[in-house]
């Protein structure tokens, strides 16, 4: 992989590391895959969009993340996994200093996750996010199969009371990864602070697209660095900078 901005140069797996590390404190970071036309999914999946250094920097993202965010559909539609020791993500982990594991967090205004779900019993327990308006009885039954639950908000879910509650619980450094519902709610709370885009040389069109509904002031980012491998970019904007909001 080649850095383009904002010093040439060639980088290996290290300097990945090195170049989507974070200073201390809270952020929420979103990661998505995107056609040039905006697309996020061929056949309903990201995977048609992916490449292997699109993998390489999904799997460093999670590996520097104290949990990661994602939409009940999506965790739904993707297959999600918990992050365990054993595998690739818990192995970097480990490897760079951070705990093997991290808890995944999903986000349904209906508590919606089952209580047999493959995300439930995570060696990091899974974290639901929810309003008050979800039936108690589904939040029951997620508490009771481990889950811990977040009652976020009345009707909807408050992200910012959300991520509140989960830098109390010491996660700080979120990993938003999708879907674009979520991101939308996301940058409408004004909460971003970074997007992570990897553009594949692709054009798809008739697909979900990474904001399906008009924001209602335009959001600026600010590019920050771009990464090129096989034709695919990788950016990374920040959206904390003086007018990108």
């Amino acid at each position: 992989m080649r850095r383009l901005l904002p010093t040439p140069g060639d980088v290996d797996d290290a300097g990945l590391v090195d170049a989507y590390r974070l200073l201390p404190g809270r952020s929420l970071r979103v990661n998505f895959v995107a056609s040039l036309d905006g697309a996020i999914t061929v056949g309903g999946v990201s995977e048609g969009l992916g490449s292997p250094g699109d993998k390489r920097i999904f799997r460093v993202l999670r590996a520097l993340a104290d949990a990661v965010l994602v939409g009940h559909g999506t965790s739904s539609a993707e297959g999600y996994r918990p992050i365990t020791a054993d595998s690739a993500v818990g192995r970097l982990r480990a490897s760079i200093g951070r705990p093997p594991t991290a808890p995944v967090v999903v986000v349904s205004r209906r508590a919606s996750l089952s209580p047999d779900d493959r995300l439930v019993g995570a060696p990091s327990p899974t974290i639901c996010v929810t309003c008050e308006a979800a039936d108690p009885a589904r939040r029951a039954a997620l508490e009771g199969a481990g889950v811990r639950v977040l009652v976020c908000g009345e009707d909807d879910v408050d992200l910012p009371t959300a991520l509140d509650q989960l830098a109390g619980l010491g996660h700080e450094q979120v990993l938003c990864e999708g879907g674009p519902q979520l991101l939308h709610a996301a940058l409408t709370a004004g909460v971003v602070d970074e997007l992570d885009l990897s553009i594949a040389p692709a054009l798809v069109g008739g697909e979900s697209r990474l904001l399906a509904d008009a924001l209602g002031t335009p959001v600026r980012p600010a590019l920050v660095q771009l990464l090129e491998e096989d034709g695919v970019l990788f950016a990374r904007y920040s959206l904390a900078a003086p007018g990108a909001r």
